[in-house]
């Protein structure tokens, strides 16, 4: 990209992101640098016994947990020791009852809800108390970053319970003063996904390892960019598909102590982006429209698309006659680097009357590697437990038949592992807007 048209971006994103009022201490976190090797990840959970009789009886009888949907609760129901349904709303842990405040109506309205209970959380009865909440990666920084959600450590949570964890869910729910704030059952690492038969006719074979060797980092990803031009595709459908790639990887974040940055690998993917585009490489359509989605079928003619296992299992058309999902046309393989997408963390509310019962549901959910086991064989979700995950490699019940029969185990396992946040805060979603709307006007 010319330095004018990169400078001029630099300067509309940094105009567009002073305007936003930036709290005292919304920096952004230092990124986890340390790998999950096999050796720390077979701890066993220390604390994951079950709460004595005594710790009962000093607690609430009434559990409050607020998510958006039902799919932690359907987790619970069939996985925690003890827990009975009573109805829609309700079930009881022995003598404790759990009242499920699912608001699910979107986003903003979960949130507002959440709000609006945290904030009066020291005034209400302790029965009327949040005492578990449910947060996604999109405004998850957002509650870390508060005093409403507790440092795990103050349950009596440890390191060593939560070793077998990916660092970069870790990492994620960390606030710059080193405290975890939520752990997650699931992970969610993001593949590159590519087109089979695309990949055999341009690269003279469609078998991930291989394929991989030319999408191994960005200059290879370039150099095979342009055989796909000579041949008569398209590398990815929009320049937006690489862009949550390069933001995860972006080691210096939006905020440092000088105030707003634009981190260097930032202005890599802006350069590379324009250099895709102007070499009818790539298109500029949104995310999610008609245009971009074109290449869910063979007459699109898109080699890659960049997401996570629920990308392609529910968002590539793979009901629909003639797709290359339908058809089991795609594969997926690492790519140039390691990204994740989603996620849902459980945050224990400061203020709850129930800590011993929260501690214990966080272990079992998140760090049991029996309970994880369950979850992963039933669900096939990518459970966040490296071991747990490693002993699904092989596993022909995770073979994805819209993969060509691909088990895409060991490509997610290699992300998930070597993943790290540097570029986390409560405000990256605000930063990265603004950054590619600036960016759209150079594109239009």
């Amino acid at each position: 990209m010319k330095k004018r048209v990169l400078s001029a971006a630099c300067a509309a994103v940094m105009a567009g992101i002073l305007s936003i009022s930036v709290p005292a201490g919304a920096s952004d976190t230092e990124s986890s640098k340390k790998e999950a090797t096999a050796e720390d990840t077979d701890i066993e959970q220390q604390s994951d016994k079950g709460m004595s009789e005594e710790e009962k009886s000093s607690e609430g009888k009434v559990l409050n947990i607020y998510a958006w949907n039902e799919e932690f609760k359907t987790r619970m129901q069939e996985y925690y020791p003890g827990y009975e349904a009573v109805d829609d709303t309700t079930g009881t842990i022995g003598d404790v009852t759990v009242n499920w405040k699912i608001v699910s109506e979107g986003t903003k309205e979960y949130q507002q809800k959440l709000d609006e209970a945290l904030l009066n959380q020291k005034e209400v009865p302790d029965d009327e108390k949040v005492d578990l909440f449910l947060v996604e990666a999109e405004y998850a920084r957002k509650y870390v970053e508060t005093d409403y959600a507790m440092d795990i450590a103050e349950l009596g949570i440890t390191e060593e319970n939560t070793a077998g964890q990916f660092p970069y869910t870790k990492a994620y729910v960390t606030d710059a003063d080193g405290r975890q704030k939520g752990t997650a059952w699931y992970a969610c690492p993001g593949v590159l996904i590519y087109n089979r038969e695309i990949a055999a006719e341009v690269l003279g074979t469609d078998e991930p390892s291989e394929v991989q060797k030319s999408l191994s980092d960005w200059d290879t990803f370039l150099a095979t960019a342009d055989a796909m031009k000579e041949a008569g595709y398209t590398m990815t459908a929009s320049v937006y598909d690489t862009y949550r790639v390069f933001a995860e990887n972006a080691s210096g974040g939006w905020m440092n102590e000088d105030g707003i940055q634009v981190d260097e690998h930032m202005k890599k993917w802006a350069e590379m982006s324009n250099t895709m585009v102007d070499n009818g490489e790539t298109g500029t359509s949104e995310m999610w429209s008609d245009e971009w989605s074109k290449g869910f079928y063979p007459d699109g003619k898109v080699f890659c698309y960049f997401g996570p296992s629920w990308f392609y299992d529910y968002y590539m058309d793979s009901d629909e006659d003639g797709s290359v999902a339908n058809r089991g046309g795609w594969a997926v393989t690492e790519g140039p680097e390691s990204f994740f997408w989603g996620g849902t963390w459980i945050c224990a509310a400061e203020g709850t009357d129930n800590p011993s019962l929260v501690q214990n549901i966080i272990l079992k959910m998140t760090c049991n590697k029996e309970v994880l086991t369950g979850i992963a064989g039933t669900s096939k979700d990518f459970v966040n437990h490296v071991n747990v995950m490693k002993n699904y490699t092989e596993d022909e019940a995770f073979c994805s038949e819209i993969l060509g029969g691909q088990n895409p185990v060991t490509q997610l396992l290699n992300c998930a592992k070597s993943l790290e946040c540097g570029n986390a805060s409560g405000y990256g979603v605000i930063f990265d807007s603004e950054f590619q709307n600036a960016m759209k006007e150079y594109f239009s």
